[in-house]
């Protein structure tokens, strides 16, 4: 996100809440919410780590997102045709802001600080989720496992400026979060590990 707009600052200061604004908390394994169509949420992830699933007709698990602190979620950043086998999963227990609007351009009646803010950066908010989708895409295009699990560790290691990753999903969720076969990747990654891949 630019330097103008610190989501921790702008948490802090809306003292006077937007009157469609509610924080609530979840347990570990909690559903946080599901995306329903024409209804207009978004949501910031406070603190802990929730997952995006969807599963298919034959009921086939994906994760498409992994959300951790500040990040944004909910149907405006998502306008497909959903219904409720899309949903948000707290994978540690979290705190979670949710905003429901008619319309994001539109000040509410109380005309507050934080809808103010909202207005003034969504295109901003918009921008870091078109970039985490981007760096999925990306992921996904790879044509093999081998090359998925080389293109997620070292994105991993480029956000910690570190060799050393710590990989935040199961083996499961790995395989479902990079859409992949568990036991050919398990596989792939003992062949990494003894080619001292990394």
């Amino acid at each position: 996100m630019d330097n103008s707009f610190e989501m921790e600052q702008f948490i802090k200061d809306f003292t006077n809440n937007c009157s469609k604004v509610q924080i609530k908390k979840f347990s570990k394994g909690e559903t946080v919410t599901t995306y329903i169509e024409k209804r207009n949420q978004f949501c910031i992830l406070l603190n802990g780590e929730a997952d995006l699933i969807r599963y298919d007709f034959y009921g086939h698990k994906t994760i498409i997102a992994n959300f951790n602190q500040y990040d944004t979620f909910g149907e405006v950043f998502y306008p497909a045709n959903t219904n409720n086998e899309l949903f948000v999963l707290a994978r540690k227990n979290c705190e979670v802001l949710f905003y429901i609007y008619d319309n994001i351009n539109y000040k509410c009646r109380k005309n507050c600080s934080f809808h103010s803010t909202l207005i003034n950066h969504f295109s901003t908010l918009l921008l870091h989720n078109i970039i985490n989708l981007n760096m999925r895409v990306e992921l996904l295009s790879k044509r093999n496992i081998r090359d998925k699990l080389i293109s997620y560790f070292n994105l991993l290691s480029s956000k910690t400026l570190s060799k050393t990753i710590t990989i935040p999903f199961s083996y499961t969720d790995l395989a479902d979060y990079l859409s992949i076969d568990r036991s050919a990747m398990m596989r792939d990654i003992k062949s990494l590990i003894d080619q001292r891949y990394y």
